[in-house]
């Protein structure tokens, strides 16, 4: 024992780490069910059947089952998160073209929420009713917009997307676009795999419209047009 440190302390100490293991032992095995029973198909029982305790007493972690869906909720978000954050401090000062940036951040994100459907179901669609994730739990969703938001401001500052767009709406469609493509593949060909369903691989035909609608026009695209006018 560390000087100064009392056996009630270390007790205490060891009692958070087991609490805060058994909260994760409880998602896990939560993820698992709803992988196998869809996500309104979480059951409460069936978790403390596989953990080999009864029911009440996971009430002493989450008192309700909205409770549960919550915590999932907010865990999920915090993974998806992770993932654009990581995209957003490798893309920030790429060299790669608008349309290759968004053929890699969508194959990302897209590949994340495929490979992971109960969390993709849980924060994406409203697969359970009467469940709203509390403010707490939403909060890293609102920090995954606000970095989507400062990267396409960052390409847009870099002149890879014109200087009139919204980029609250070019964001807005990006995002309808890549949650199109997460929603058909999930849908109609979830056990194909991530990487290479037969929707996820529609992202680099789409970020090339996007790319042409929403960037700045490549010099040749340019004088091609001027040549164009020339000529009238």
């Amino acid at each position: 024992m560390l000087p100064g440190m009392t056996t009630e302390a270390v007790t205490l100490d060891r009692r958070q780490r087991r609490r805060l293991e058994t909260i994760e032992e409880v998602l896990d095995i939560a993820v698992e069910i709803m992988g196998e029973q869809g996500v309104a198909g979480l059951s409460v029982g069936e978790i403390a059947r596989r953990m080999g305790i009864r029911p009440p007493s996971l009430y002493v972690y989450f008192p309700s089952k909205n409770a549960l869906y919550d915590a999932l909720f907010a865990r999920g978000a915090e993974q998806i998160h992770a993932v654009v954050e990581a995209d957003w401090h490798r893309l920030g000062e790429s060299d790669l073209s608008l349309e290759q940036q968004l053929i890699d951040a969508g194959r990302s994100f897209v590949g994340w929420c495929v490979a992971n459907p109960s969390y993709t179901q849980l924060l994406f669609w409203r697969p359970v009713p009467g469940f709203t994730p509390t403010p707490e739990a939403y909060e890293p969703a609102i920090r995954m917009l606000a970095l989507t938001t400062s990267w396409f401001e960052q390409l847009q500052a870099r002149g890879l997307i014109r200087a009139d767009v919204d980029v609250a709406a070019a964001v807005r469609d990006w995002t309808v676009i890549t949650s199109g493509v997460i929603s058909q593949q999930l849908a109609n060909a979830p056990d194909e795999q991530p990487g290479s369903g037969r929707f996820v691989t529609a992202i680099p035909s789409l970020a090339a419209m996007f790319a042409k609608h929403y960037g700045t026009p490549t010099p040749s695209r340019s004088r091609g047009r001027a040549r164009h006018a020339d000529k009238r």
